[in-house]
């Protein structure tokens, strides 16, 4: 669906973002219904996603989100794996439980993106649970930060209510994060 370059507020430290089309959850309030329909809007190869990622030199990492990544688990494992080669860390959000995601019934290559993950953020967004805190890992309390690589531990350092605007050089405009009221909670981080 489309790409930035440098976020700082879809995870740790400066990294790509990766948003692929396809959704069927249509949560109320999503921040991005537009990446609802599973119809193509960009077809990008692995190769020019992971070129995208590999060029900015400030890259720590790059974070996949949605639509729903693990509609498209079997490409973004393939990304996952060239960019740990050149020392990048993975995340993904998911509408996703973990367990859904570790069953028979995932989506056909989640066992393989889950293998590459260093972070993973699992559940839906439900807005009567929603957090709204800028210190918040995750947007609403069923989700949990589930990490699998435990350099990571210290890498919990973004908050999902911020949002960022990147201005493209044609004057699009690309607006990611989450903006919400505010309203102190805190986000439960899963092992």
């Amino acid at each position: 669906m489309g790409t930035i370059k440098k976020s700082e507020v879809n995870g740790p430290g400066c990294r790509a973002v990766v948003w692929v089309q396809g959704c069927a959850r249509a949560c109320g309030s999503c921040f991005n219904p537009a990446s609802w329909e599973f119809e193509i809007n960009q077809l990008v190869s692995i190769d020019q996603v992971v070129e995208l990622i590999l060029s900015e030199p400030s890259h720590e990492g790059v974070t996949f989100s949605g639509g729903e990544p693990f509609w498209q688990a079997t490409a973004l494992a393939e990304v996952a794996r060239q960019v740990k080669a050149h020392g990048l860390n993975v995340m993904s959000f998911s509408g996703f439980t973990l367990d859904e995601l570790q069953s028979d019934r995932a989506p056909a290559g989640a066992h393989d993106l889950l293998q590459e993950l260093d972070l993973l953020i699992d559940g839906p967004y439900v807005e009567s649970q929603a957090i709204n805190d800028p210190t918040s890992l995750v947007s609403s309390r069923n989700q949990k930060v589930r990490i699998f690589n435990e350099a990571m531990r210290d890498r919990l350092n973004w908050a999902s209510d911020q949002i960022e605007i990147h201005i493209l050089p044609d004057g699009s405009r690309i607006v990611t994060g989450y903006l919400g009221s505010l309203n102190p909670l805190s986000a439960e981080v899963a092992e």
